[in-house]
């Protein structure tokens, strides 16, 4: 993935002190253990399994990103695509899109949505519209999920031991789609729905919502792509190993439980590779209901 050069978004700020994370015991909702490697975990798929504690406060300190590495500046120049991409998408609606933060933690770190650890994954605050990212999470990917490095033998030394940069891409646009989501204002419907329905149907819901914010990961892909070339050999099938590593069968599956559809709140495999693809194909974002799509 090309994206040495490019302009680094001034909305990526660094967390200066921590949160004492509260309620740390995974539910019955999601299998023990594994939540963790998932990315793309929702505040409201979070709050229900008490790994983020509801009715937080953001009181952080952050300061501006100025690290020189490579993570850092990486993080930087994708948030920075996705703003343009986003700029232009919601510009040709006739809207203004609102540029969410990004902050980079060690450990642990407090949001609007309450504390939270680096357990919990890269997750998307509405409260405070905030993308949370602790950068270890890309050696995760590598290691403990069997995301693939990078296949286009850049030789990027600083990447090595972690996930494809197209694979890490894709964890930000990810949650980047969440926030377009609550500037769109599906986030507060499905939010609303949700405490009005069974567990069972929450999940459900839950599903179409990760499901859509893939999809809008690969809407920025595509429009990325048709402003600035950036993706190289061997970039797709990053993206497209990493929704494939992260299905919630693959998960239940990989830690030998049974594999309970009606757990599910990020979708299976097949779903998650199906949405991030349709994005990625269509480069619309009209393309990308799945609450009236089939699954």
């Amino acid at each position: 993935m090309k994206w040495q050069g490019r302009r680094g978004s001034s909305n990526v700020r660094t967390s200066s002190s921590g949160g004492k994370v509260v309620g740390g015991s995974i539910g019955g909702i999601i299998i023990a253990g594994i939540l963790w490697l998932v990315f793309g975990v929702n505040p409201m798929t979070a709050l229900q399994t008490g790994q983020v504690v509801a009715g937080g406060s953001n009181n952080t300190s952050t300061e501006a990103a100025t690290s020189n590495d490579r993570d850092t500046q990486f993080v930087k120049v994708v948030l920075a695509d996705t703003e343009e991409v986003w700029h232009q998408i919601f510009n040709e609606a006739g809207s203004t899109y609102k540029e969410p933060a990004l902050i980079l933690f060690t450990g642990q770190v407090n949001s609007a949505c309450g504390s939270a650890s680096s357990a919990t994954g890269p997750f998307y605050c509405p409260a405070d519209q905030t993308v949370y990212l602790d950068t270890s999470f890309f050696v995760e990917m590598n290691q403990n999920l069997g995301i693939t490095g990078d296949q286009q033998g850049s030789g990027e030394q600083d990447n090595a031991g972690k996930a494809g940069d197209f694979a890490q891409a894709y964890v930000i646009a990810h949650e980047v789609g969440h926030h377009v989501q609550t500037l769109l204002g599906i986030s507060q419907q499905v939010s609303e729905a949700s405490r009005q329905v069974t567990q069972v149907e929450a999940n459900k819901l839950s599903v179409l919502q990760e499901l859509q914010a893939d999809c809008f990961a690969g809407v920025w892909a595509q429009r990325n792509q048709e402003r600035v070339q950036f993706l190289e050999a061997g970039d797709i099938d990053e993206a497209i190993n990493a929704a494939s590593q992260i299905g919630d069968d693959r998960l239940a599956k990989a830690s030998g439980g049974a594999v309970v559809p009606d757990n599910f709140t990020h979708g299976t495999s097949q779903q998650r590779v199906q949405w991030f693809t349709r994005g990625l194909e269509s480069g619309s974002v009209q393309a990308c209901d799945t609450f009236n799509g089939t699954l």
